[in-house]
């Protein structure tokens, strides 16, 4: 096989591997519904992603700038790399200005939150909402504002 055809053929195995991967199932109706693309992002990649929606668009230097604020132990280098990351996962877009890098997200972050719970849920309590919330009602404090909280969502979904 030439090389073109291993790429396709990687290509089409990446897509139906994506495609797959990023179903999920809707268990209010039970329903498989696909998702709308998200890369999936790691725990440190989402303390930059955090930094570029909180100030977009923003240069490499602010945001390790941000992040060594937060964290000394951050080198530059790093960063440089978890952006490089997060630009071939289709999570950040850029623009290149004489010598520096601008970022912007790709993603919103609402839709990065909501495929990581979704992820969660279906991955640690079988995507049933009613184990995980007793779950971390029975093991957290509430405050009575966040109890009347609760009640109002809970009434509301009535």
């Amino acid at each position: 096989m030439n090389v073109d055809g291993l790429r396709h053929n990687q290509k089409f195995l990446l897509t139906l591997i994506d495609y797959r991967c990023n179903r999920c199932v809707d268990y209010k109706r039970k329903l498989s519904t696909a998702m709308k693309k998200v890369p999936k992002i790691s725990e440190t990649e989402w303390e930059l992603m955090k930094v570029v929606w909180a100030q977009t668009p923003c240069s490499a230097e602010q945001i390790i700038e941000a992040l060594t604020r937060q964290d000394s132990t951050w080198h530059p280098k790093t960063v440089k790399a978890f952006l490089n990351r997060l630009v071939r996962k289709g999570a950040l877009g850029f623009k290149k200005e004489g010598r520096a890098y601008f970022y912007r997200p790709l993603v919103k972050e609402e839709d990065c939150v909501a495929a990581a719970s979704e992820s969660f849920l279906v991955r640690v309590f079988g995507g049933s909402l009613k184990p995980m919330l007793a779950h971390f009602v029975e093991r957290k404090k509430l405050s009575e504002e966040e109890i009347r909280e609760l009640r109002n969502v809970l009434k509301n979904q009535e």
